[in-house]
């Protein structure tokens, strides 16, 4: 169950990155509420999921999610640059993630 919510912590955090973006500065009334009920559900979930898992486990996968789905979102939906490097240190991203996930 542990793992089940540090993943959908993971995925909150990828919302609440993208509504960052949405709210611009917080200066939009929607997606600012949005981002911030992402952001307090995200860190919920990550707090009970750090009950059973090791933080330096669950801390580096709840960013790693994050950061590989913000990347990757923000290549389909606001053009952001979809270069060899940036795709080959997702991919190393990934694999510290299932390192991380095969040690725990």
């Amino acid at each position: 169950m542990a793992w089940f919510l540090l993943i959908v912590a993971g995925l909150l955090e990828i919302a609440w990155a993208l509504g960052l973006k949405a709210s611009e500065g917080f200066s939009r009334p929607l997606p600012s509420l949005f981002t911030i009920v992402a952001m307090v559900g995200s860190f919920y979930l990550l707090a009970q999921a750090m009950k059973v898992l090791p933080v330096g486990t669950a801390y580096a996968i709840w960013v790693g999610i994050g950061a590989v789905g913000t990347v990757l979102l923000g290549i389909l939906i606001h053009g952001d640059s979809a270069s060899s490097l940036r795709l080959i240190s997702l991919v190393l991203i990934l694999a510290g993630l299932v390192g991380l996930k095969l040690a725990a």
